[in-house]
């Protein structure tokens, strides 16, 4: 069974506590500039919306790729970028349509969320449940719910 990130922005207070875990994880680094997972503030709003590398089924960053540097784990589905293929030539982080992989300046190479081999730490540090890793087909159950639950969705009979 494969999982996803489901998020959920309304419960997101932008405590960046997912930007420090993924950077740790990876980076060995409490620095949010080098997360996978970013959270974007709407300022005005007074809102948070966290996002990261939905995990396309698509994946036009793996199908730009002209050496395939970006290749699918057998085990979690993620679309991960092997270091030592590639060339950092950026052409991923065109075709990605969501702006959701980067290229890091000091290392010459891409990065993007990779699920943290299934076990993603931006959902297991988020203290709101506003990120979490469920079954992938269970992502839109949450906004199904939502509408069914609403008194004026029905059809109206004329």
């Amino acid at each position: 069974m494969l999982r996803s990130l489901h998020i959920d922005p309304g419960k997101c207070t932008g405590c960046l506590q997912c930007e420090m875990a993924c950077s740790f994880e990876h980076e060995a680094a409490f620095n949010p500039a080098r997360s996978r997972i970013k959270v974007f503030t709407f300022h005005q709003e007074g809102r948070f919306v966290p996002y990261t590398c939905t995990q396309c089924d698509e994946a036009w960053c793996m199908q730009a790729c002209p050496v395939d540097a970006i290749v699918i784990n057998a085990e979690t589905g993620a679309k991960e970028v092997r270091k030592d293929v590639c060339v950092g030539c950026k052409v991923c982080t065109i075709a990605c349509p969501f702006g959701t992989i980067n290229y890091r300046s000091d290392t010459g190479k891409v990065i993007k969320c990779d699920l943290c081999g299934g076990d993603p730490k931006c959902a297991e540090a988020c203290p709101t449940s506003a990120i979490t890793y469920i079954n992938a087909d269970e992502t839109g159950f949450d906004r199904m719910r939502t509408w069914a639950e609403k008194s004026d969705n029905q059809p109206r009979v004329q």
